[in-house]
């Protein structure tokens, strides 16, 4: 065999690898139901943070976890732990987007990305002439 038929065949294989390593790793957005009936798999879920209900965040006994409810597009709500602190201006969030997996009754959230409406708007007035 020559050595570009060599080189051919070991470029090929590395990228059917590393075709196969991205689509396993590949996580798709769902709701709570899904999640909940698919455990282990990593989903992304969009919902609102249910502001009636209370956020847990104690940095003094743990720094690295926050939990809350959030209710999907769906409608349904669950307990949320997340990894981490609880995000800056978490409360004014419009609408959230959790990464992570079901665990028996928990949803635990790797990351979180928020909209909050503050973000979004023009603070000058547009002038008119």
């Amino acid at each position: 065999m020559k050595k570009n038929h060599i080189i051919i065949i070991v470029l090929i294989a590395v990228s059917i690898g590393a075709i196969m390593g991205t689509l396993a790793d590949s996580s798709t957005y769902a709701n709570f139901s899904t999640a909940f009936n698919n455990q282990g798999r990593e989903y992304h879920v969009v919902g609102k943070a249910d502001k009636s209900k209370a956020f847990v965040y104690e940095p003094e006994k743990n720094a690295n976890l926050f939990s809350f409810y959030l209710t999907d597009n769906e409608g349904i709500e669950k307990w949320v732990m997340y990894k981490g602190p609880k995000p800056q201006d978490f409360e004014m969030s419009e609408q959230i987007v959790i990464t992570g997996e079901a665990k028996d009754t928990v949803f635990m959230a790797d990351k979180i990305l928020m909209k909050c409406p503050s973000k979004y708007k023009n603070t000058e007035e547009p002038v008119l002439q």
